[in-house]
């Protein structure tokens, strides 16, 4: 996502509801629509849906006002209906120094875009970007904790530094939007990316959550002939054999006249390729429409999934999370959650509907 303050001061508070039902979106056969009231303002959220009762929690875009403008943090203790504010994950006393640094730091940064959660061998680890609108110079950084919840008294997030780099007139890339998934063997990839040369794979390894040794980005989407290369947020999960890419299409970040979309392509390898349901490669501006604006929902994107069961499994349920822009409510940024279905082919769609 490429962030811009203006949008996320108008994201501080409030609430929205929105609507259980509605009609379904082409191709669509189902799929609950969470998110339906609470206080909704966020950008970019990272979704962690909770099982057997436990709560949901969504980790978004920081905001300049608060926490030093680390991650906000939302709660649900419905299954994702209803959504409080629980704080943010830092304050200034745990504020990333490295970013401030004035040698080695990224400077200008006001808050921390899209975060991505991910949890390993008991370990939870943030990541998250450090950037300015409109620029390459941008890092991805990473913190770890042993829980989500700002309640649980072993809460609290350790500053694991610099994951990956981009620099203005050396990389191709904009080191931004992490999303992290692992293979069938264990090992964790970084997908990453906003715009320049599109949507870049990296190779981690644990425990250290960093990249490992020698590797370097590869891409494995873009947009081939698009003013910009207008791709970004990419996450990918698992399912039924498939690993699903699914990414944020054209402007993000300028209320109802926003253009975001949520597209998709798979392949049976992480590395790709992905297609899309025609066959087309993403790296060849491939993508499948997943979502894109319907009434009141304006230009939704920031996407990620998250899987209640066992992950890869066509029986576990998947939630998508994104956010919208509300166009009755002046386009303030706005949290939906939604199931995925998924058709015979296995193409993923949810149930849109017009909120409100």
């Amino acid at each position: 996502m490429i962030g811009l303050v203006a949008v996320l001061l108008a994201a501080a508070g409030g609430t929205y509801v929105l609507s259980r039902g509605g009609s379904a979106s082409s191709g669509a056969a189902g799929g609950a629509a969470l998110a339906s009231a609470g206080d909704l303002g966020v950008h970019d959220p990272a979704l962690v849906a909770g099982s057997d009762g436990e709560p949901w929690f969504v980790y978004g875009t920081g905001d300049v006002r608060e926490g030093f403008g680390a991650p906000r943090i939302l709660r649900s203790d419905d299954g994702g209906v209803t959504w409080a504010r629980a704080g943010t994950a830092w304050e200034r006393a745990g504020d990333p120094e490295w970013v401030r640094d004035a040698e080695s730091g990224v400077a200008g940064v006001e808050n921390y875009w899209a975060p991505e959660l991910y949890r390993h061998d008991g370990t939870w680890y943030l990541y998250y970007s450090a950037s300015t609108f409109g620029s390459n110079d941008s890092a991805i950084g990473l913190a770890t904790g042993a829980t989500l919840d700002p309640d649980h008294p072993d809460y609290g997030w350790r500053d694991q530094g610099l994951v990956v780099r981009s620099t203005p007139g050396e990389t191709h890339y904009n080191a931004i939007d992490p999303g992290v998934v692992e293979d069938g063997d264990g090992k964790p990839w970084l997908l990453f990316g906003s715009f320049w040369g599109g949507i870049q794979l990296l190779p981690l390894e644990w425990p250290s959550g960093k990249p490992a040794g020698g590797a370097e980005p590869v891409t494995v989407a873009s947009r081939v002939g698009v003013p910009d290369n207008a791709i970004e947020a990419p996450f990918v999960v698992e399912r039924d054999g498939w690993y699903h890419l699914f990414v944020s299409w054209d402007k993000c970040c300028s209320g109802v006249d926003s253009t975001y979309r949520i597209m998709v392509g798979r392949s049976r390898e992480i590395t790709g390729p992905y297609l899309d349901a025609d066959g087309k490669d993403m790296v060849l501006g491939g993508g499948t429409e997943v979502v894109s604006t319907t009434g009141r929902m304006i230009g939704p994107g920031g996407q990620t999934v998250s899987v209640v069961g066992e992950p890869g499994s066509p029986s576990s349920d998947y939630y998508l999370a994104f956010h919208f822009y509300d166009g009755d409510t002046g386009g303030a940024p706005t949290l939906a959650v939604r199931e995925l279905v998924w058709d015979g082919e296995g193409w993923p769609s949810i149930r849109v509907g017009e909120p409100g």
